[in-house]
């Protein structure tokens, strides 16, 4: 659901809530994806509607938040993080979520939500799991940690409806062990839903403090604020958490994106705490303060500061540090499926290995193998998968297709050439256009090597970069088609950090049953961003890896793989360079 809050101390200080990676729920003929801020993924919605596929469903947020776990780690406390699974109908269970995880703690209130589609005519049982992450798990991201690594803390289980039909819609469940035995104390789990609202509307709102009580002895304080918004039952959900600013009683934060699904209304009370960051997880309260997203706005116009106040004893205590709000701006933010509507284009382009490590062309061990009988290979299967989505967002369905890796009869190797086989004209028409080109293509040409992405990199972000030239409306998405074995792993960082700032994203579909590490380092999901040889850093995450294997084996929907990043990374290019959807005037 987002980013892995840790129990290292890089992990535990990084901000949460504040942005967030698209997490995905998946039904049967109702489909949504949605981002950490609550927004559902519009390509997948558009997709499916396209087929018929009318989602009859209310979106649902869950809150969750658990007491008194159980504390697995010697020296320091349990470091939890809760998964959200469905139950199918066969019993199977298919996971819809992860929180992040808290740093050193057994009564965590988890900041990343849980989306699920409520379905009003299915019964829809839902399990719950919370592991204890390991401190080697530490640096990766949560929805690439290995749950058979971690250590179980204990699971419970409830029918959405009771959740949401619940006084207040909270449930509280004592949680079992792995054999739904209630025999020890392993703490209680609290569920909290809300139905989600469809608005575009975010504040962007930069806080900073001033004389902040110290409570550190050797040191200064290392704040941090949390805000929480305050629901109808009384109490509070927490929406988001800032960095730790270490070291500093006058703090001054990263501005923050607080979406209109988070704070519910302008007039809706949050409360603000600031807390002293302590990496054994008690985090010492240095003040609370409660105000409304219009009374922060206030704050802003009129440039003054809000005291903290301290509970004492049944009373409140005003304290000498001060809240202040140096930016507050409010404005609409607009959705992957409103830039498409209004005329922007998907233009995509196709490249595919062609080297020797997919095995000789004649073999039926190989990957290029062209089987008699009709069946496809692995390279033709990826074409036709994924070309059924990218097909349906592509608005010519004229595709720039390349090969690279191979050479024609006494040529040298060519790492970029033209799939269709002439000079002057790199497209194709269609998915059969492409299919018939890499056909033709496996008989007049000798897979070769070395592995080289960065050719066809540069060759799509040329053609990127060409589009600025005439203000285009278009958005190009490059589809490379290999079996993971890559040669120029710096050079392609180069590549793609250079086009990192172009109208591009890059889409890596691996095929076979090759070492894939290195696609997963271009991926950059662990949070790192990639950085060129002379050390430049992408301006944004631009690739997206996805293993065809695990879509062909079920594990992954091909639609909810491909289409995942996508609407994030275009979305980040547009407001980047503060592009709005057509028509659109300020």
């Amino acid at each position: 659901m987002g980013g892995c809050l840790s129990g290292d101390l890089k992990g535990g200080k990084e901000a949460v809530g504040v942005g967030g990676i698209a997490a995905i729920t998946y039904h049967a003929n109702a489909v949504t994806t949605t981002t950490g801020g609550g927004a559902p993924n519009d390509a997948v919605d558009y997709f499916y509607k396209s087929q018929g596929l009318q989602p009859l469903f209310t979106q649902i947020e869950l809150s969750l938040s658990a007491s008194n776990l159980r504390d697995l780690d010697i020296i320091s406390k349990s470091d939890p993080m809760a998964v959200v699974y469905e139950k199918n109908r066969n019993g199977t269970l298919r996971e819809i979520g992860r929180t992040e995880v808290i740093l050193n703690n057994l009564n965590p209130s988890w900041i990343g939500k849980i989306l699920i589609a409520f379905q009003f005519e299915t019964v829809q049982p839902l399990i719950f799991h919370i592991y204890d992450v390991d401190t080697e798990f530490y640096n990766l991201p949560v929805k690439k940690l290995n749950l058979k690594n971690q250590d179980f803390l204990g699971e419970a289980s409830c029918f959405l409806s009771e959740i949401v039909t619940k006084q207040n819609q909270t449930l509280t469940i004592t949680l079992k062990d792995k054999n739904g035995r209630e025999g020890r104390n392993l703490g209680t789990l609290t569920i909290h839903a809300e139905e989600t609202m469809a608005s575009n509307s975010v504040a962007g709102i930069s806080f900073r403090c001033s004389k902040l009580a110290n409570k550190d002895i050797f040191s200064l304080s290392d704040p941090f604020l949390r805000i929480s918004r305050i629901v109808e039952s009384g109490g509070s959900v927490p929406i988001c958490k800032t960095e730790v600013i270490n070291n500093n009683l006058n703090p001054v934060w990263r501005p923050l994106t607080l979406t209109m699904q988070q704070f519910g209304s302008k007039e809706n009370p949050l409360v603000i705490e600031c807390f002293d960051f302590n990496s054994n997880g008690n985090h010492k309260l240095i003040g609370k303060l409660q105000k409304s997203v219009a009374e922060l706005e206030k704050l802003h116009k009129e440039k003054r500061g809000a005291n903290f106040i301290l509970p004492r004893r049944g009373r409140e205590k005003v304290l000498k540090g001060h809240l202040f709000v140096d930016q507050f701006v409010e404005k609409k933010q607009y959705s992957f499926l409103d830039y498409i509507s209004s005329g922007f284009e998907l233009n995509f382009m196709v490249a595919v290995d062609f080297t020797a490590s997919n095995g000789s062309p004649r073999s039926p061990n190989s990957l290029h193998y062209i089987d008699p009988s009709g069946q496809l290979n692995s390279y033709q299967q990826a074409i036709m998968e994924v070309g059924e989505v990218i097909q349906f967002y592509d608005t010519d369905k004229h595709f720039p297709s390349w090969g690279f890796g191979a050479r024609a009869f006494d040529m040298p190797t060519s790492h970029c050439f033209n799939l269709n086989g002439t000079t002057n004209d790199f497209e194709v028409r269609g998915i059969e256009g492409i299919m018939e080109a890499y056909a033709s293509t496996l008989h007049n040409v000798t897979l070769h090597g070395p592995t080289l992405f960065g050719q066809v990199i540069n060759k799509a972000s040329q053609i990127a970069s060409q589009s600025l030239i005439s203000d285009s409306n278009k958005y190009f998405v490059l589809l490379i088609i290999t079996d993971g074995v890559l040669t120029d792993l710096q050079e392609t960082k180069d590549a793609l950090v250079k086009a990192s700032d172009l109208p591009l994203s890059i889409l890596i579909v691996g095929v076979g049953n090759a070492d894939f590490t290195q696609m997963e380092i271009l991926d950059a999901d662990d949070g790192r961003p990639l950085e060129s040889s002379t050390g430049r850093v992408a301006a944004r995450d631009i690739v997206q890896f996805v293993p065809m294997r695990e879509v062909q084996s079920g594990r992954l929907s091909a639609i909810e793989a491909l289409l995942e990043e996508l609407p994030g990374q275009f979305l980040n290019y547009m407001r980047s360079k503060d592009r709005k959807p057509l028509g659109v005037v300020d």
